[in-house]
């Protein structure tokens, strides 16, 4: 009997429930043991004596079916009791702590100080990010890269460069001369990488807490997105649903936030940057300019950016292996081969040159500045600047100088009362306290 090609293929995952992980119904489907809950839930009584059944439930971001039991452990223990409720059973109990409860409680945050949504076992978020691997949208075309990028004036070049880098996931340079928009560059990349992912709101791995969710570097969406029903199941609360990430560092990056980071006061684990940056985009500005070399900063992402595999170090000393789907920027105005060798560069798949503007280039920049700040455009102003201050002076054209000029001259021009309109005079004034006058016979003597 022959087999059919339906037989044959492959399951389709649906990537709207791949993107929504369904609330689980039981313990066993959390992952997580009974104990760990009744140490959430004395933590959540001990901060609120008095407390329904679903208010509790809601909090751990589980659903009563859950909890329901490791309750019923607590009460035996006596270290809760119900003082009252309604007709709707468990849920619309009133669950209070007790003096032994209390004193429970104490026990547990001298230990762990978190409490809130429960955590998500490692091994399913390891599930979620290789499905979303699977799922997520990286198809990346011409037109897309000009809507992303509408904000800026790049060259065909730049824009042929940036497509391919960002289909591919891969790490990439933007590099080039200071103030030709290397970083706005690097944050425009984040308007490729449409959709959501789900973060959780901690990691539960060996007994240990990593805290995750960060909402500096994570933005949800909006409240009621986070209340529709994916599916037709409900969601799992343990997670948030965010735009991709996105996470900027710079100068102040050191090999010691690639790790976990143990806090004895909180007996917690903070999340690295690249894994704060999973399913998104990381930025590393000003790369070379860190408190470590670049070759240790890039040792420590050689197998990561391979194998989009990392290795992460417990308080313990074990490691634990975590899924790095993380799309690396290197952004720097220090020239690629200067930083690391022929080797590293190979691992960087990706080299984006921020170039100077043309005369062309800097006209349409200064004309898109002038139309963001409600000004008239005149060729002859820019002409002007370009022909009797910067030539003279051998002055290079940057990306950033007609941003940073114009605004100079508009708080000169409200400081002395002039109208809001760009003048050759206000432009030469704005020149004189932006550029350094290497002429300057008092320079020599610094």
């Amino acid at each position: 009997m022959s087999t059919t090609t339906a037989e044959t293929a492959e399951p389709m995952v649906d990537p709207t429930a791949a993107l929504h992980p369904p609330a689980p119904v039981s313990l066993a489907a959390t992952g997580l043991s009974g104990d760990l809950i009744s140490e959430l839930l004395l933590k959540q009584l001990h901060r609120s004596p008095d407390c329904t059944g679903l208010k509790l439930a809601s909090r751990l971001g589980l659903e009563f079916s859950v909890i329901e039991a490791p309750l019923e452990q607590m009460r035996r223990l006596h270290h809760c009791e119900i003082v009252g409720g309604g007709m709707l059973g468990g849920p619309s109990y009133r669950y209070r702590i007790t003096d032994a409860g209390r004193r429970q409680a104490h026990l547990l945050l001298e230990h762990s100080q978190y409490s809130g949504a429960a955590p998500v076992p490692l091994s399913q978020y390891r599930a979620y990010m290789e499905t979303y691997r699977t799922v997520v949208d990286r198809k990346v075309t011409p037109d897309g890269v000009r809507r992303a990028v509408s904000h800026l004036v790049l060259t065909e070049k730049v824009l042929n460069q940036i497509g391919p880098a960002v289909a591919s996931g891969r790490s990439m340079f933007v590099y080039g001369p200071p103030g030709n928009g290397k970083t706005v560059i690097a944050q425009a990349i984040h308007n490729l990488l449409p959709g959501e992912i789900a973060i959780p709101h901690a990691l539960e791995v060996e007994g240990q807490i990593i805290r995750l969710f960060d909402p500096v570097n994570h933005e949800p969406l909006a409240a009621e997105s986070q209340d529709e029903l994916a599916v037709g199941a409900r969601f799992d609360h343990r997670w948030v649903r965010c735009r991709r990430p996105n996470v900027m560092v710079g100068g102040e990056l050191s090999l010691t936030s690639l790790d976990l980071v143990f806090s004895p006061l909180t007996g917690l684990c903070n999340a690295p940057i690249q894994l704060t940056a999973n399913g998104g985009i990381l930025v590393i500005d000003d790369f070379g300019r860190q408190h470590c070399s670049p070759t240790d900063m890039l040792n420590r992402w050689i197998v990561p950016l391979e194998s989009q595999i990392d290795f992460l170090t417990l308080q313990s000393g074990q490691k634990i292996e975590v899924p790095f789907m993380v799309l690396v920027v290197f952004a720097t105005n220090i020239h690629p081969s200067k930083l690391v060798d022929e080797a590293f560069l190979r691992r960087i798949q990706y080299k984006i040159l921020a170039e100077s503007p043309t005369r062309t280039g800097f006209k349409k920049i200064f004309e898109k500045v002038c139309y963001d700040n409600h000004l008239e455009y005149d060729d002859s102003v820019v002409e002007h600047l370009l022909t009797g201050f910067f030539e003279p002076r051998g002055i290079r054209m940057r990306g950033c100088q007609p941003r940073d000029l114009i605004g100079r001259a508009l708080s000169h021009a409200v400081y002395m009362g002039h109208p809001h309109k760009l003048t050759h005079e206000l432009m030469e004034t704005a020149c004189l306290s932006y550029f350094v006058d290497e002429s300057d016979d008092t320079l020599a003597n610094l």
